[in-house]
């Protein structure tokens, strides 16, 4: 039996006891000791979903966990009982057309972690023991499992950065400095770039980029100035905010031919034709993941990537309902971690 944070409708979470399923081929039990509770989860927690996608019955939420090895099927030979692991919440068929052309994170069959998109709900991982599959789980070596559950939005941020192509000695912008922006910022620094700025409409997830390790923050409601005095000196803008007005707003610092990279999800925008046209604009999406996940844990493991900064907080799973309230709250919060 195991403890599980449920989603029953908006502001309604409880822990339940639920069953925890035997092993079979190819499966690890992992003891969850850490999760961050991501931006999806707070749109099940106060709308009951986002967009189309709707909670139809009772939920597990969570996708950003780690943990340790407690048991193993047989025939795993790739992780041992103990082992730190961080788990992709994403199980992809490997069988589709987009699986076998390299492009996980396009499946078709896509099961992944504590999503309303299918009916029944795949639920999360927000629970004491969880059985997965050993491909799912990325060995480290650190010895508390906390570093390593940022892992997954650490994968989101490389690919985004990876879509960019290179960024040896460009200047790039980050547009929203929620916990994405500025892991963005982080993966910006490691790929080369010359220059990393973070815009945002609030002082404090600013002073957090700033930590981590942006060269420049703007507060671009505060000090527009600031803002414009980068036009047509952008070379790539990955807009992590979802909002128009931070997109539009963006178009005029781009440079002749620059690269945006849309990472943030937001309702549909209006763009001007004619200064992506004369300014030669290259505007592409950035979603989810690949090789990236295994990635990400390798930089935290080994430390290049240090993303201490963005832990605010953490929580007992019993104090989830304060968490989920404390993490909607930009000003006091950026990341906060629920320990199991």
């Amino acid at each position: 039996m195991s403890q599980a944070l449920v989603i029953h409708a908006p502001h309604d979470l409880r822990i339940e006891t639920r069953d925890v399923p035997p092993l079979t081929s190819g499966e690890v039990r992992v003891r969850v000791e850490a999760g961050g509770i991501c931006g999806s989860d707070l749109h099940y927690y106060h709308h009951g979903g986002f967009g189309a996608v709707r909670l139809k019955h009772p939920m597990v939420l969570g996708h950003e966990i780690a943990g340790r090895i407690i048991e193993k099927a047989p025939d795993v030979s790739s992780l041992e009982i103990g082992d730190t692991v961080a788990v992709n919440p994403g199980l992809a068929c490997g069988q589709c057309l987009q699986c076998r052309a390299g492009r996980v994170n396009h499946c078709s069959d896509m099961r992944f972690y504590g999503s309303a998109m299918r009916n029944p709900h795949v639920d999360g991982a927000f629970q004491q023991e969880l059985v997965c599959k050993a491909r799912q789980c990325v060995a480290g070596r650190q010895k508390r499992p906390a570093a390593l559950a940022l892992a997954e939005p650490f994968a989101v941020a490389l690919h985004a950065v990876s879509r960019a192509g290179a960024l040896m000695g460009k200047t790039l912008l980050v547009t929203g400095a929620g916990p994405i922006g500025t892991l963005v910022a982080i993966a910006a620094r490691l790929n080369g770039a010359k220059e990393v700025i973070v815009t945002d409409i609030l002082a404090e997830p600013l002073a957090v980029a700033l930590r981590a390790g942006a060269d420049r923050v703007i507060n671009s409601r505060e000090d527009p100035e600031a803002l414009a005095s980068l036009e047509r000196s952008v070379d790539v803008l990955i807009e992590c905010s979802g909002n128009e007005q931070a997109l539009r707003g963006a178009l005029d610092l781009m440079s002749p031919c620059g690269l945006i990279v849309q990472l943030g999800l937001g309702e549909d925008v209006t763009l001007p034709q004619s200064r992506i046209v004369t300014g030669e604009l290259s505007w592409l999406g950035s979603f989810r993941f690949g090789d990236e996940f295994a990635l990400a844990v390798d930089l935290i493991d080994s430390g290049k990537a240090d993303l201490s900064a963005l832990v605010t907080h953490r929580f007992a799973l019993g104090d989830a309902g304060q968490a989920f309230d404390l993490a909607s709250n930009r000003r006091e919060a950026m990341k906060v971690l629920l320990e199991f």
